[in-house]
């Protein structure tokens, strides 16, 4: 017992320490230590998965943010803490963007370094709000942990919608590793489960703030063990409940051809990279099964165009498949020219032969990477968009839809998209699955594909949907309605997923209700800080 209780007392000793030395940073190594604080809490991502280090990491941050009030200028000083922690965390979570650069080096190398300090410079600005705002109503001890989850929610919550929203690496994807550790993104989204891991991963240090007990200082990681605990118990629980089982009636195949990135957008290529998606996507289906096969992103440019390539499908493909193909396609603008869509395209057989019977045209495009923003004047500049196709890039489609053609309904997402918790089919029309095509060949062997497979993941388990995720290269996979995933092609692999559709699940609370839960906990978490705060400061 004796031993214990010294142990205890050196863990709280150390934490003070290690405190008070933060406290104490001034100047460039204030500001390196918040940038390695958030370095380090993006090490709770994808693919390292290493959750203490997001606590580390935010507790680093209260701490700087307790030291900016100290000060002068402690509105500039708790904004800089912010931003600096920002800046490492999305550095060390999109690092992966410079490898897209240097597919076609000699146009675009140049941009890689603009990209990956510029997108991490800007997105700072988010986290630095958030420290800033939380720093205007500050209290110590416990409070000051439900101030910070909120505005730090909230602000995540801005950067999932300002400008084309880019919620890339939200705090709770961290949980998505597993489907175990993100069952609770049913009942509030992928930020409700960020506003919930941010006040976990902050709790250890709610009691450095000043001269307080060891129990106190204890309080914080005992909370963050006990949080995390509970909600891996509760996603054991949902995971172990009764649901449908599949039919048999409806069988998947998702293929990925892993052709190389300068292979597939060259048009000399085209005709090679067809007859590979073909040749994974031969074998008949089993006996009275509806068959779906699923090509990833760009898959067969122009397609819809090619009467040959759509005679060679009649004569290959089983004669009832539905193909989901990853396209591109065009259409006259009116002035003389063409526009040009990222889209899905399903193909099935007629009595005339093959057809695409039905266009879904992406609507959420990537800035710089699929059309370029203030085109006149960026051009002029000498900059331009990754793909090569029209002059300003893509055209944007018309928004989510949901896609009938024989069997049941689905909402196509074409890769970013699945980013976008909430907005992957119209509110008042569900489908009964979800297809993602992607193309993560830009990105090499990084940390981005792995990260994208957790977002996808999120979708599923938000919405109650099985998704198909077909990727060119990437992570391919078939995931059902909870989110764990049934089979899956590796980075870097060929190879195709054959198995039946999993079944929907009943709307979820999120599917039914959108971000309202997690707003309600934001205000909650906000008015709880100041209120006991408050309290707090009248004794």
């Amino acid at each position: 017992m004796m031993n214990a209780r010294s142990a205890l007392d050196a863990a709280a000793a150390a934490l003070e320490v290690a405190a008070a030395y933060l406290k104490g940073l001034s100047g460039w190594r204030r500001m390196l230590a918040s940038c390695a604080a958030g370095v380090v809490t993006a090490l709770a991502l994808a693919p390292v998965y290493a959750l203490p280090l997001m606590a580390a990491g935010f507790s680093v941050l209260i701490v700087l943010i307790d030291a900016a009030g100290a000060g002068s200028r402690p509105r500039l000083r708790a904004f800089a803490a912010g931003w600096f922690f920002g800046f490492g965390y999305f550095f060390a979570g999109i690092y992966w963007m410079a490898f897209s650069f240097f597919v076609d080096a000699d146009q675009f190398a140049w941009m890689a370094p603009f990209a990956v300090l510029g997108m991490p410079a800007f997105l700072g600005i988010f986290t630095g709000a958030a420290t800033l705002a939380a720093s205007l109503v500050w209290r110590p001890g416990w409070p000051r942990i439900f101030i910070f989850t909120a505005f730090w929610a909230a602000f995540e919550y801005l950067r999932g919608h300002i400008l084309t929203g880019l919620p890339w690496n939200l705090a709770g994807q961290a949980l998505a590793g597993a489907a175990i550790g993100a069952q609770t993104a049913a009942w509030y989204g992928a930020y409700g489960l960020s506003l919930v891991t941010v006040f976990l991963a902050a709790a250890p240090a709610a009691g450095l703030s000043g001269q307080m007990r060891i129990r106190d200082v204890l309080a914080g990681p005992f909370a963050t063990v006990t949080g995390v605990t509970l909600i891996f118990a509760i996603g054991a629980v949902r995971l172990a409940l009764p649901e449908p089982t599949a039919d048999g009636e409806n069988f998947v195949r998702i293929v990925q051809p892993n052709i190389p990135q300068r292979e597939k957008i060259d048009p000399n290529m085209w005709g090679r990279n067809f007859y590979r998606l073909l040749d994974l996507s031969k074998a008949d289906a089993p006996s009275g099964a509806r068959l779906f096969i699923v090509w990833p992103e760009n898959a067969a440019p122009l397609l819809d165009e090619a009467d040959s390539a759509l005679s060679v499908l009649s004569n290959e493909l089983p004669e009832e498949a539905v193909l989901i193909a990853g396209a591109v396609r065009r259409e006259p603008d009116g002035n003389g020219a063409d526009r040009y869509f990222n889209s899905i395209m399903t193909v099935v057989e007629t009595p005339e032969g093959r057809h695409a019977v039905n266009y879904y045209d992406k609507h959420h495009l990537v800035p710089f990477g699929e059309y370029l923003p203030f085109y006149d004047l960026l051009q002029a500049v000498g900059l331009a968009q990754l793909t090569p196709y029209g002059d300003a890039g893509f055209a944007a489609g018309g928004g989510p839809r949901v896609v009938r053609a024989g069997g049941p309904a689905f909402s196509p997402l074409i890769c970013y998209e699945v980013i976008f918790p909430g907005a992957i089919y119209p509110r008042a029309e569900r489908p009964q699955w979800l297809v993602t095509v992607t193309n993560d060949a830009w990105f090499g062997d990084t940390s981005g594909p792995r990260q994208h497979l957790d977002q996808a993941r999120l979708r599923s388990i938000e919405s109650g949907l099985p998704m198909a995720r077909s990727a060119n290269t990437g992570i391919s996979a078939l995931i059902d309605a909870k989110g764990r995933i049934f089979a899956r092609v590796k980075l870097y692999q060929s190879g195709v997923i054959d198995a039946a559709l999993p079944p929907a699940l009943p709307r979820t609370l999120y599917d039914r209700t959108g971000d309202w839960f997690f707003w309600i906990l934001t205000v909650i978490s906000l008015a709880t800080g100041v209120i006991w705060g408050k309290s707090r400061a009248r004794y």
